[in-house]
């Protein structure tokens, strides 16, 4: 593993490496040791929060039926059926149709591309729409964003009632077939959405401070420890547990902490400095981890190689470390 120069600081909210803590109220307990979050996402006594059915075709609908939010009796099927998916879609070529598209939306405009904010967003969706089968890739993306923004439980109503519009024309776009086989296609969609821009997002502000040999796979995999897309996801103990040596009382809410953990210094030595080669955290661990983590970095890469070869004005320095809300949770496995 090569260090280099750059240094990137955690964002101010990320808490220190520290045993699994409850908050005042002992409902909900912080993990961010790497080892402590690893073993509560490998754990079945601590399961993804339940989200309640809906109406075929209804944004509940969705939710419920995809392996994101199934408890253990439903969970293995539609993971293995989400799988089957993804094994029809090989990364290398996900990688050159999100460069080719990249690349045209440099093309079309000339001196002026696309903001990187929105190809991070665009090109990634509208391979994976494409490649799964839908009938109009570019009109998926709004939808698909749409219905991101209230994926997480606790949504609010109003957010919930765009969704399910967005759902409906999302399901109008999929190629006919079983009700699950669709919710796994927009599934895995709304999970693409924002992390995979994130992480593309992340990677073109943190370019410019490094040499042009840093490759890009090396770029996505480090940034995804650094400055990781999705910083935190929720588990709930199902029983009376025990973390770490602490006793979780059952129905207690577990926030794991991605972007703690991934900074462990009892795992990283020197964590904040960019080191390429080191393992993250961020794309879970266990029953629930992702699992089209090659096919959201082959897209990024797609991206953020040709940005990084074309067009270098359009990869800004590095800002000053933002501050970010409070509730880190974005798009949970």
């Amino acid at each position: 593993m090569t260090a280099f120069p750059l240094r990137i600081a955690a964002a101010p909210d990320t808490p220190p490496c520290a045993p699994p803590t409850p908050d005042r109220t002992g409902v909900t307990w912080t993990v961010t040791r790497h080892a402590d979050v690893r073993a509560a996402l490998v754990d079945p006594a601590f399961a993804v929060p339940r989200v309640a059915p809906g109406p075929p075709g209804t944004f509940a609908w969705l939710r419920a039926s995809v392996a994101r939010f199934s408890g253990p009796g439903r969970h293995p099927s539609r993971r293995a059926a989400t799988r089957t998916l993804l094994t029809g879609l090989d990364p290398d070529l996900l990688a050159r149709e999100a460069a080719r598209l990249t690349a045209a939306a440099l093309d079309r405009r000339a001196g002026s591309p696309d903001p990187p904010a929105r190809l991070a967003r665009d090109v990634p969706l509208r391979v994976l729409a494409a490649r799964l089968g839908l009938a109009d890739p570019a009109a998926a993306v709004p939808a698909v964003a749409v219905v991101a923004a209230a994926y997480q439980p606790g949504a609010d109503p109003a957010a919930v009632r765009r969704a399910d519009d967005a759902v409906a024309d999302l399901v109008a776009n999929c190629p006919t077939g079983p009700d699950e086989s669709t919710a796994h296609r927009i599934g895995l969609l709304v999970q693409a959405c924002d992390a995979t821009a994130g992480l593309i997002d992340a990677a073109i502000r943190r370019a410019r401070s490094l040499p042009a040999t840093v490759s890009t796979p090396d770029l996505l995999g480090e940034v995804l420890r650094l400055d990781p897309p999705v910083r935190a996801t929720r588990r709930i103990a199902t029983v009376a547990a025990v973390l770490a040596g602490r006793p979780i009382p059952a129905g207690a809410v577990l926030l794991l902490r991605f972007d703690a953990a991934n900074r462990d210094p009892a795992v990283f030595p020197d964590p904040d400095r960019f080191t390429p080669g080191r393992p993250a955290l961020t794309f879970g661990a266990g029953a629930h981890g992702c699992p089209g983590d090659r096919h959201a970095l082959a897209l990024a890469a797609g991206v953020v190689g040709v940005l990084r070869d074309r067009s270098p004005h359009a990869v800004a320095p590095p800002p000053p470390e933002p501050t970010r809300p409070t509730d880190p949770t974005g798009a949970r496995r």
